[in-house]
């Protein structure tokens, strides 16, 4: 049988559009400032189409590029990366690269908050990255058990405004001890 080409094109759109939805309510709402970080890229060649438009022809990606997701909440550093994943029995470790988990290691070491927004078998868990951490340090298995996923993954809510509340999981699992009343007045 001859090997099937496989488009990972596109692939996370679906989780990435729906967080930036939720991250333009959360700005909008002054409860958090969280951004999509570019890829960096080295332009390496442009077309001049009009005075007004300017055409990138060939560019590169000029340095790996670390989490997707950056910004501040609650005076604390917070940086994750959105995965989809079809597999419905575990996650594939090889979706994350080793220069993300050093810069997850780097991140929960000098105190900020890392963490992997899953979307698998239709649910959405915010998967710390102390506990991606751990598992990767305990076992040489190459994915993530369901199971795993399940017992420390933390569900994150679908909504309407916003679409997905991963602010109030992240308050249930950081900022138990901090009164987040005015997050819930914004709400």
């Amino acid at each position: 049988m001859p090997k099937k080409n496989i488009n990972y094109r596109n692939r996370g759109m679906f989780l990435e559009h729906i967080i930036n939805d939720s991250n333009t309510y959360y700005l909008s709402k002054d409860i958090a400032i969280i951004y999509k970080k570019p890829t960096p890229i080295k332009v390496l060649n442009i077309s001049y189409r009009s005075k007004q438009t300017t055409l990138i022809d060939k560019a590169v990606f000029s340095e790996t590029s670390t989490l997707d997701y950056n910004g501040i909440y609650k005076a604390k550093y917070v940086e994750f990366d959105a995965k989809e994943c079809k597999n419905k029995t575990s996650f594939p470790l090889s979706n994350i690269k080793p220069h993300q988990i050093t810069h997850i290691k780097n991140i929960i070491n000098h105190g900020g908050i890392a963490f992997l927004i899953i979307f698998m078998n239709n649910k959405f868990f915010l998967f710390k990255g102390e506990d991606l951490i751990e598992f990767i340090n305990t076992t040489t298995r190459k994915s993530i058990p369901y199971e795993i996923i399940e017992e420390k993954g933390h569900i994150i809510k679908e909504g309407y405004l916003p679409r997905l509340d991963y602010i109030t999981t992240l308050n249930n699992i950081y900022f138990k001890e901090i009164n987040y009343g005015e997050y819930e007045k914004k709400n």
